[in-house]
């Protein structure tokens, strides 16, 4: 596995490839990397000829009032873990590599990211799209992986790609889930052992949708009550939002269907999750 940091160097070394004949994969995250990272680096291996893995905190996505400084960091883990899924390039630019001390492009995929996180995260979907957009262009033509635990990120990346006409496919691999059924996640971390016993009424919450429709429902409403119901059960849980929409344009259905995605964003003590789930497929195991 090779390193390297300056995004020139990367392109010069995947202009040899493409001249090479060879296929790439790419899997942009943020680092402290879980067995959901992983298994989109393990996914890409069996898919191209050559995979990059890239670990870059984008400040552009976080808020005055995020995690940015506080953001979990474990390089060394992360690499020897690269090396282990079979990564052959390791990108790590630092922030200045990235970007230049103002920057006054940015990338907005409107509609998509008002809603959901972009109600209380209105500047975060701009930064994730500008970051990976720089991505796509250094890379170049690849297929690129992304979880889908970040369901409207997906969207989000999805449209952008149709939209500037990127050769890059982009695939979205199945959430991963610890024992509890709880979404792996790198802010997992901040929770405390008794918040990390809350956090698993989330994915409980969740496959009460799909028993609801197992049953017979298709009406929303009822749906996104049932979900309710057992969240708010707990005085420890705080409820951002719980959304029952079609799963590509993000827009609030009525009636549930194969396209529907129930969305969900709730705060345990001072650790926001996300999570969401196929309704009609259910989560597994739990």
């Amino acid at each position: 596995m090779e390193l390297v940091t300056d995004p020139k160097e990367l392109q010069n070394y995947l202009d040899q490839v493409r001249a090479e004949g060879k296929s790439i994969g790419l899997v942009p995250t943020m680092g402290f990397l879980h067995q959901g990272h992983i298994s989109l680096i393990e996914r890409a291996v069996t898919e191209n000829d050559v995979v990059i893995t890239t670990i870059f905190v984008n400040p552009l996505q976080f808020s005055a009032n995020e995690d940015l400084s506080t953001y979990p960091r474990n390089i060394e883990k992360d690499t020897e873990l690269c090396l282990e899924a079979g990564t052959n390039l390791l990108f790590t630019p630092a922030v200045e590599e990235m970007f230049c001390d103002t920057v006054l492009t940015s990338i907005s995929v409107s509609n998509l990211s008002s809603v959901l996180e972009g109600v209380s995260r209105p500047t975060h979907f701009s930064g994730v799209a500008t970051v990976v957009s720089k991505l796509f262009n250094i890379v170049g033509p690849c297929r690129s992986y992304f979880g889908e635990k970040d369901w409207q990120q997906l969207q989000i990346i999805r449209k952008m790609v149709i939209d500037l006409s990127y050769r890059v496919e982009v695939i979205g691999c199945p959430i991963i889930r610890d024992h509890d059924g709880l979404a792996l996640s790198s802010r997992n971390i901040y929770l405390s052992s008794e918040e990390r016993k809350v956090a698993s009424i989330i994915p409980e919450a969740l496959q009460n949708a799909h028993k609801k429709i197992s049953s017979g429902e298709t009406q929303a409403q009822p749906i996104k009550e049932t979900i309710s119901e057992l969240i708010l059960s707990s005085s420890d849980i705080s409820v951002d939002y719980i959304e029952i929409v079609n799963g590509e344009s993000l827009e609030p259905v009525i009636a549930v269907d194969e396209e529907t995605r129930v969305l969900i964003a709730v705060r345990i003590g001072t650790t926001r999750l996300i999570d969401n789930i196929n309704p009609h497929v259910g989560i597994n195991p739990i």
